[in-house]
């Protein structure tokens, strides 16, 4: 196993890596909607929340020599359902055909009272 971390992501705030590398296998931590830059949530709302997942994402992946078109399966959490529509919307800009497999759930609290939190498994 190796860890993989850049800056351009928030940092690990427990014992946990932002990604690890296992075999042919990539496995990101679930990336709450943090800039590394400023340590805050994006302002406005589930829209502005899951672009700035999906770019944590995104950067964490680019720093294992990956993009987005390596996801195989994602796993959304949101705080509300109800924000599935909008959350799907910012979800599409950031993949093509064919789609990675992808679970969304509800949950009763997300860390920080974030709105979403976004995992995946990417393959090199």
């Amino acid at each position: 196993m190796k860890p993989i971390s850049t800056d351009k992501a928030p940092a690990a705030i427990g014992p946990y890596s932002q990604a690890i590398v296992f075999g042919n296998i990539v496995i990101t931590s679930g990336q709450l909607p943090i800039d590394p830059a400023t340590g805050q949530f994006p302002e406005g709302g589930i829209k502005e929340q899951t672009r700035q997942s999906l770019t944590n994402v995104k950067n964490i992946l680019a720093e294992a020599g990956l993009d987005m078109s390596h996801v195989v399966k994602t796993t959304v959490f949101l705080a509300d359902m109800g924000d599935f529509a909008d959350m799907n919307a910012v979800y599409s800009e950031f993949f093509t055909q064919p789609y990675p497999a992808r679970s969304a759930v509800a949950v009763k609290t997300l860390p920080k009272n974030a709105l979403v939190e976004i995992e995946v498994i990417a393959e090199r």
